[in-house]
């Protein structure tokens, strides 16, 4: 029998979390059954389990955003995807699980490679590309900056840039995160501090910067605006801090600095389907050859699921990278 994880309380992983026996999965009409390869954790899937503000859903759930597996059954009046077809399903889906059901039309077709960086791709990619492209038009040359650059998104940020030939400006917390950006293709990279602003605009050579993101928030927020150029936006995509974004009233005032919330689904409705389908599709191309890659800390089966929360809770040099559920059997 299929396994899959399931919590009917909010609380703690270990306390509520547990890996249950269920039947087989049976599509209705329209669905398919996938059987999974590989799921992403991401701290929202914690802060579901423990049912953190705006993060609450209806129980009993099985939590887990993304990830990647096989078609292995279809039901009435599906063509497409076939049993056999590799894809990622629906977003959202509940992927901490051996079989998912869910609508057709709403998994992406997905390429050969390793499925545990690819299981990363519905979420970090989409919200990487957005960043860059839905804000400000950026052209060759262009600077923008980052904070939690060494997360998955800030890498693949970094390199979809590149490619695009706008410079980055990636703050850290870590030294040791330093040149290992740098290789990977990092422009600039500082340490996060009180002078930041003083030592972007030494580094730049005072060019204006046309983009700030924030994924820290708390006084993180304030530190990337003072950095930025007149009516340039600043784009918050999470909270790794725990704590509201912090800005100065003045500072927009006077540089009209704009602070914009960020999910890429709401920025999917200004796209359509076909265009959500080529955005995915490239990401999946890049993500296979090896030109996103980002960096895994930890590989834990379903039945270490807990241990494999434990570890996707800690931050820094304690968890250096995603933690990823190997749904192989």
């Amino acid at each position: 029998m299929p396994k899959k994880a399931v919590h009917d309380r909010y609380g703690e992983a270990r306390d509520v979390l547990r890996v249950i026996d269920v039947p087989a999965e049976m599509p209705a009409a329209g669905e398919v059954v996938v059987r999974m390869e590989a799921a992403a954790m991401h701290i929202a899937d914690l802060r579901t389990i423990a049912g953190a503000d705006t993060f609450r859903f209806p129980l009993p759930r099985t939590p887990g955003f993304e990830g990647i597996g096989h078609v292995v059954r279809v039901g009435e009046g599906v063509s497409s995807p076939r049993i056999g077809e590799r894809v990622f399903p629906a977003l959202g889906s509940g992927t901490f699980r051996e079989e998912i059901r869910c609508r057709a039309e709403a998994c992406l077709p997905a390429p050969a490679g390793d499925a545990h960086q690819l299981s990363l791709l519905t979420v970090n990619g989409p919200t990487a590309w957005v960043l860059l492209e839905d804000f400000v038009a950026l052209t060759p040359g262009d600077w923008l900056i980052q904070n939690a650059a060494n997360a998955s998104c800030g890498r693949y940020l970094i390199r979809l840039a590149r490619r695009r030939g706008i410079r980055t400006i990636n703050v850290v917390r870590r030294p040791q995160m330093i040149d290992e950006l740098r290789e990977l293709g990092g422009d600039v990279v500082l340490l996060d501090g009180s002078d930041l602003s003083a030592r972007v605009a030494a580094a730049v050579a005072n060019t204006p910067v046309r983009l700030g993101i924030d994924a820290v928030s708390g006084a993180a927020t304030q530190r990337i605006a003072e950095c930025l150029a007149a009516d340039a936006p600043l784009v918050s995509y999470g909270s790794m801090s725990g704590t509201r974004c912090e800005i100065d009233f003045y500072l927009m005032f006077r540089q009209g600095v704009m602070l914009h919330g960020l999910s890429f689904v709401r920025q999917f409705r200004h796209r359509t389907p076909e265009q959500v389908r080529a955005l995915y599709a490239e990401l999946a191309s890049l993500m296979a050859s090896g030109e996103l890659v980002a960096r895994i800390a930890g590989v834990y089966p379903l039945d270490k699921i807990v241990d494999a929360c434990e570890h996707a809770g800690k931050t820094g040099d304690d968890r250096d990278g995603k933690i990823i559920i190997s749904l192989n059997s």
